[in-house]
């Protein structure tokens, strides 16, 4: 039997919730009291790094926690009704009709076994739609999620398609049933910057239609920014400060929040400018018993008050509050990181031979009785030392690129690479050693990339014995200095994968990939899954080694950001394509036109349509070539809003 919603309820209502997990028998606590509301209409952000408890508050809101796990104490209401007492029937109702959950991986999130098609339709056959209809408004969910080619993807299965593409189906999925209560989490961890501000606009569309209710969570905090009116910033499961977003992230108030802002690649920052300021330290550990702050093994502010007793949340006003003792110094945390710069003044690296470059490089897919030209007529160097960054929307040609310079991937005949001067195999396996060592990679997903069944240890002992070869001392002494190198520590050399964090597993990733003392290594999205306070470091790591070693990189991000903060010059990739490479002053729209010095680009198009003089060279649209343009128009005049809000927006934290 459940309670009648009250007329004034919040769509969500977290009270005093505590949740713990069996873990070898034992229950640990993981959400610490934490109390939040969401009203109707509005959009609730959750912020905070990887294990602060962000998804498990997500799944206990939905009460759908993993067996291991129990609500221990407290409440959850969802428009009034109790979530804990209602029966199995009704809440599966509620799941069905009114409350949605975009999941952090769509990979797992979709069933491997079933065609797209049906899985979308499904969600409207359970309304109790027809087969046909179903379809119908399957295809059209898809198209407005800004997938191309709605019917073949259809017919497709999840692997398949690109970790992009299997996010914008889930995003689909989880926006069919129009929803009162939309739950996303990390919902655009997979997405470029058009394809995300695209699904941003879904969302808010969907709010403003609809009034429905949005609890973000994300990692990306200039996203949080966006998209919520408040916003809550977790901590070893525990609220530490909340209030309007605007407020709490222009004027925080708690050392974790400043933290975590100061992590992000400010506006033109660059590598040669200084380092990203980092978070020292880790979370405690899970279960851990906190008497005091819960900060306080990271904070420099931290005093003896802080670790005998918890501060209360202190209200600053404004619905602004901060479980801090000293919340008046927090602006004043000193920085973690030194702020020398890690590289030396740009020099001219464009003398002598590079260090990699390709020539016409092309490759054709047969799918469906078509061909599909993912990569076509490539050609660039890269200098020893130097950073390409290499931007592009989901299905670009990036990821294909990146396999055809390793061999994974072999390129169509014709094509061209060359490693400091000399062509190489194809194909890796016709490649002899001191080629493969040569060029490496670093995945995005570290638990996808390291076997989960060695440890650490006997994953960077195995590239090093296939790319280096020697006496096993002489490889033990190479394994841990290469771990003190990218700042592993060596305690945990004997873990296993899932034991450590995923800035450790991204570490352990980035040291099998300098085993060789490779010339060039593929960066592709290697911060993408990691929270901001991660990514600033293995940043910072990657700019060192780069200066230590004279490694080259081709860095692939959607992170528009990230991309200015570590490259030289950037490149930009679409329909597999090479549209624009130019010397790197960040991909933005040209300073004259951001300082109202010239024209605003449309004035600039119908003026002048030669590509932009500025050395930012990157300006849109005028310098976006015809064909670029062409397809904007055929997507839309909102798709072309979305595309270039991403592409000419600074980020908004950044100052």
């Amino acid at each position: 039997m459940t309670t009648a919603p009250v007329a004034t309820a919040h769509a969500l209502e977290l009270e005093d919730l505590e949740v713990e997990y069996r873990v070898r028998g034992n229950w640990k606590r993981v959400l610490r009291g934490v109390s939040l509301h969401i009203a109707e209409g509005e959009s609730y952000g959750l912020v905070g790094e990887s294990g602060c408890g962000k998804s498990t508050a997500a799944f206990a809101a939905l009460r759908y926690l993993p067996r291991n796990g129990r609500v221990s104490k407290g409440s959850v209401r969802v428009a009034g009704e109790d979530l804990l007492a209602m029966s199995d029937d009704d809440v599966r109702r509620l799941r069905v009709s009114r409350v949605s959950m975009v999941y952090q991986n769509p990979t797992s999130a979709l069933n491997p076994t079933i065609r797209i098609g049906d899985q979308v339709a499904e969600v409207f056959t359970l309304q109790g739609v027809s087969d046909d209809e179903a379809a119908d408004r399957a295809r059209e969910m898809l198209e407005k999620v800004q997938i191309s080619d709605p019917t073949g993807v259809m017919r497709r299965y999840p692997h398949q398609l690109s970790g992009g593409m299997n996010q914008r189906v889930v995003i689909a999925m989880a926006l069919a049933k129009d929803p009162t209560l939309l739950i996303l989490d990390e919902p655009t961890t997979g997405l470029d910057a058009t394809v995300e501000a695209e699904v941003l606009d879904l969302v808010a569309a969907l709010r403003e239609e609809f009034g429905s209710s949005v609890l973000f969570i994300s990692h990306n905090l200039d996203v949080i920014l966006r998209m919520c009116d408040r916003v809550g910033v977790l901590y070893a499961g525990r609220v530490v400060e909340q209030g309007a977003a605007e407020e709490v992230f222009h004027n925080p108030r708690h050392p974790y929040t400043v933290g975590l802002i100061r992590c992000i690649p400010r506006a033109g920052a660059r590598k040669d400018q200084g380092k990203l300021d980092t978070i020292p330290g880790f979370l405690p550990g899970l279960g851990a018993e906190l008497p005091g702050c819960v900060y306080t093994d990271r904070c420099a502010l931290a005093q003896d008050i802080c670790r005998r007793e918890e501060p209360d949340l202190f209200d600053l006003g404004g619905g602004h509050r901060s479980r801090c003792h000293f919340h008046e110094k927090a602006q004043s945390l000193p920085r973690d990181t030194a702020p020398e710069a890690v590289v030396a003044e740009h020099k001219d690296k464009g003398n002598g031979v590079p260090v990699i470059s390709t020539r016409n490089v092309r490759k054709t897919f047969h799918q469906e009785g078509h061909d599909v030209r993912a990569v076509e007529d490539i050609t660039f160097n890269l200098a020893p030392g130097e950073t390409l960054g290499l931007v592009g929307e989901s299905g670009s040609g990036k990821t294909t690129l990146a396999r055809l310079l390793l061999g994974l991937t072999a390129p169509d005949e014709g094509s061209v690479v060359e490693l400091e001067g000399t062509p190489v195999e194809p194909e890796i396996h016709k490649r002899d050693r001191d080629e493969v060592r040569a060029l490496q990679i670093i995945f995005q997903n570290p638990d996808a990339a390291l076997n989960r069944r060695f440890t650490i240890q006997r994953i960077i002992a195995r590239a090093l014995h296939m790319l280096v070869g020697g006496k096993r001392e002489e490889l033990d002494t190479r394994l841990r200095d290469l771990a003190h190198s990218v700042r592993f520590d060596t305690r945990l050399i004997r873990a296993k994968p899932s034991q450590l964090s995923g800035g450790l597993k991204q570490r352990a990733a980035i040291a099998r990939a300098f085993a060789g003392d490779p010339k060039v290594v593929v960066c592709d999205e290697p911060t993408s899954a990691l929270d901001v306070s991660v990514q600033a470091a293995i940043l910072n790591l990657l700019a060192e080694l780069q200066v230590e070693k004279d490694t080259a990189y081709l860095f692939i991000s959607h992170d528009l950001g990230v991309v200015r903060y570590l490259s030289d010059r950037i490149a930009v990739l679409y329909l597999g394509r090479l549209m624009e490479a130019s010397l790197h002053r960040g991909p933005a729209v040209c300073r004259a036109h951001r300082e109202g010095q010239g024209p605003a680009p449309d004035q600039a198009e119908r003026r002048d349509p030669q590509p932009c003089r500025s050395p930012l060279r990157l300006c849109l649209p005028h310098a976006l070539p015809a064909l670029h343009r062409r397809h904007l128009q055929e997507r839309g005049a909102r798709a072309q809003g979305g595309r270039a809000r991403a592409l000419l927006a600074l980020p908004l934290l950044g100052g």
